[in-house]
């Protein structure tokens, strides 16, 4: 829709209202007309009147002029015997409350440069408020914030009905204070709760809304002062708990069991895992507090089971967690699918780093191999270029498994003992069987598939193969590497020279030709 600048006239208007309510209180009336101009159906004049809203209350609040304290009724302090400046300062905050409130309105505006300025006006009188409150401290050095006004910026933000996802984003910009960070977390916690309780079923749209704010909180990761504050105080005090990390991470550590407690949609399941091990985890003041979270999430399946490995590995490797079904449940990842998904190779860099510690019992090892090997079978040229350096490194680490090449009885099993159908790998007997597999794949009518296939026939090296640079690799790229390679000039296609079309008789009838 195009846009028309508010005409010179409007904005000399709201100039002229603005100037007469500055300059004397017996022309504080035209604060009326001031605000009925954010009611406007036109987004450019809401705008012009947002920000003479915002240089009016703006400019009130840095002179005190605004009533502090608890905010009697409007029509009490009016009828009361108090004198003219108390009655004033009343009956201004109240105007101050009806554009604050207007202001929330908008930021469910359809036009989104309504919806920014409007939330930066907020934020301004959420500075401005803090700077000088309108609440009593209620003993020396008290921690003030204008909590209430902070709560409906939020608010406004985890809504239902609309997608605040770019608003939210610029709202990002002020998380890199202390103070915001901290009220931020401590509001969009109580919030979940009270949207949870009142409605038996969440909106796709609010849980969108909450995860984009959360997953936006991100904490220092080491012990600092956090002095960083966007509503400035003449000192800081050593009693408040948002100047501690500790406290930080607490009201973080909530914020998130209290989000991640409820049924989440799929696509926030994966959203969520994602970032857990690396933007949750090492935030929290418990990260073990996640198992149950993470275990529910071992459940679902596909992708969102190997994410949910992740973090229970960091959780078993860095917090000494336990959960012995861990290897059950990564070897039940593995089925003919899983070459062809999208979350491919993440899952094979992540298979490959849980299956890096050289202290892990050969039977397991020898099940991963073993089942990989017989996965590979039906696999694609570009997944078995991956796959089968993976499982020489398995080979390479664990030499007790070396068996499975060098079986002595070999390839010539009557019948393979590893059972495929075990969900165990511990009673798989794996490592009863041999990687008759490999020898299979020598086969392969791919020359790169081959090569990599007949690495068993030699001494592996003591270096690992790093797959890093295969776990992205396309049959596009393969086909192109392919197309690439230099072919000699000639190219033997009989090892026996030819003598003539038809041999021997073709000499002949060539004899003949001549001579007749």
């Amino acid at each position: 829709m195009e846009r028309h600048p508010a005409s010179a006239s409007s904005r000399q208007e709201l100039g002229r209202l603005l100037e007469a309510v500055l300059t004397s209180r017996g022309q504080a009336n035209a604060v009326f007309d001031i605000l009925a101009v954010l009611q406007s159906e036109e987004p450019e004049e809401i705008e012009e009147g947002v920000r003479t809203c915002s240089r009016l209350f703006g400019t009130l609040l840095e002179r005190e002029e605004l009533f502090v304290g608890s905010l009697p009724s409007e029509d009490t302090a009016l009828a009361g015997s108090q004198g003219a400046t108390y009655k004033y300062k009343v009956w201004i905050r109240h105007r101050y409350h009806s554009c604050c409130n207007r202001l929330e309105e908008l930021l469910a505006h359809p036009t989104f440069q309504v919806k920014e300025l409007a939330l930066k006006t907020l934020m301004k009188f959420v500075q401005l408020e803090g700077a000088k409150p309108l609440e009593k401290p209620q003993w020396e050095s008290h921690y003030l914030f204008p909590r209430t006004l902070f709560r409906a910026v939020v608010g406004g933000l985890l809504t239902p009905e609309d997608d605040h996802s770019l608003l939210i984003s610029h709202f990002c910009e002020y998380l890199e204070y202390d103070d915001i960070r901290y009220h931020t977390m401590q509001v969009a916690t109580s919030i979940m709760a009270r949207a949870t309780s009142q409605q038996p079923e969440v909106s796709l749209t609010l849980w969108n809304n909450a995860f984009t704010l959360l997953s936006a909180v991100s904490l220092p990761l080491q012990e600092c002062e956090l002095t960083n504050f966007y509503v400035k105080h003449a000192q800081t005090s050593d009693k408040w708990k948002v100047v501690h990390l500790k406290e930080h991470k607490k009201a973080f550590q909530e914020m998130w069991l209290g989000f991640l407690k409820h049924k989440l949609p799929l696509s926030l399941y994966k959203k969520v895992l994602v970032a857990m091990h690396d933007s949750i985890l090492p935030h929290l003041a418990q990260p073990t507090l996640m198992i149950d979270f993470l275990t529910s999430a071992c459940d679902v399946g596909g992708a969102i089971s190997l994410l949910a490995l992740n973090g229970l590995f960091i959780l078993i490797h860095k917090h000494n967690l336990e959960y012995p079904d861990f290897y059950q449940k990564l070897y039940g990842l593995l089925d003919p699918s899983i070459f062809h998904v999208k979350y491919r190779a993440r899952f094979f860099h992540l298979a490959d780093l849980f299956l890096s510690s050289s202290h892990l019992p050969a039977y397991l090892v020898a099940a991963f191999a073993k089942r990989l090997a017989r996965l590979a079978l039906t696999a694609p040229p570009e997944a078995l270029l991956m796959v089968l350096p993976l499982i020489c490194n398995l080979l390479r680490r664990h030499p007790a498994c070396r068996v499975m090449v060098h079986h002595p009885q070999g390839p010539e099993l009557d019948a393979d003992p590893y059972d495929p159908t075990e969900k165990d790998p511990a009673r798989s007997r794996a490592l009863e069987s041999c990687l008759w597999e490999l020898q299979t794949l020598q086969q392969h009518y791919h020359p790169e598939v081959s090569k990599a296939a007949s690495v068993i026939n030699q001494v592996l090296s003591v270096p690992e193969v790093s797959i890093a640079p295969l776990l992205e690799l396309t049959a596009y790229e393969i086909f192109e590497q392919d197309l690439k390679k230099k072919m000699p000039e000639s190219v033997p296609l009989e090892f026996i020279p030819a003598k003539g079309l038809l041999g021997r008789q073709d000499d002949l009838c060539t004899q003949f030709f001549c001579l007749s």
